[in-house]
């Protein structure tokens, strides 16, 4: 039995009549629903569905770990911290823990999740979980066979120096620099 959709607003609410698979990817798959509308009308919605994700804010020495890397969907390399695709099945916390190693070479004694969110949900329904990093420990990257970055350390102002010339313009990012930004002024991790 399907549980209550907590987040249901009848007046509001599309009730997905069909659904056409259109391509299905590596990283994702694109489907069309046909939907009824709250008048009684239908409409078309293309959807990307995506296994969700983990990112990680990665403090060390009092800098935030930062990986370079080429982006072919914006055609040009971002500054972004750590992160990847969930794997089927994988513990999101896992997940954290495995793409920081990865991407930094860098382990952690304990990953506090902080938040999860929606990327894109006029689309998509990529859905990434955002960690923070306790006690790192250095070690060696473990890089996949098709993934190319450099990792660097950068300042609080340094990653808003970032952010104003458009080095960093991802949401996960932007959204771990002012989390970072909010933790150096209280103490605490927004929640």
């Amino acid at each position: 039995m399907n549980k209550p959709n907590p987040y249901s607003n009848p007046d509001l609410d599309e009730q997905t009549l069909s659904t056409e698979p259109i391509f299905q990817g590596k990283v994702l798959n694109l489907q069309v629903d046909t939907v009824r509308l709250p008048n009684g009308s239908t409409s078309k919605r293309e959807i990307i569905k995506h296994p969700g994700a983990v990112a990680v804010i990665a403090l060390h020495a009092g800098k935030l770990l930062v990986v370079d890397q080429y982006r072919q969907a914006m055609g040009r390399c971002e500054v972004e911290i750590p992160a990847g695709k969930l794997e089927p099945g994988e513990d999101p916390m896992e997940a954290a823990g495995r793409e920081l190693q990865e991407e930094t070479g860098y382990t952690a004694v304990s990953l506090q999740h902080l938040q999860s969110f929606y990327t894109s949900p006029g689309f998509a329904d990529e859905l990434i979980h955002l960690y923070v990093a306790e006690e790192l420990t250095a070690g060696e990257m473990k890089l996949d066979e098709d993934e190319f970055l450099e990792m660097q350390e950068v300042t609080l102002d340094e990653a808003y120096a970032m952010i104003r010339d458009g080095r960093i313009a991802d949401a996960k990012t932007v959204m771990a620099v002012y989390a970072w930004h909010l933790y150096q002024a209280t103490g605490q991790w927004p929640k």
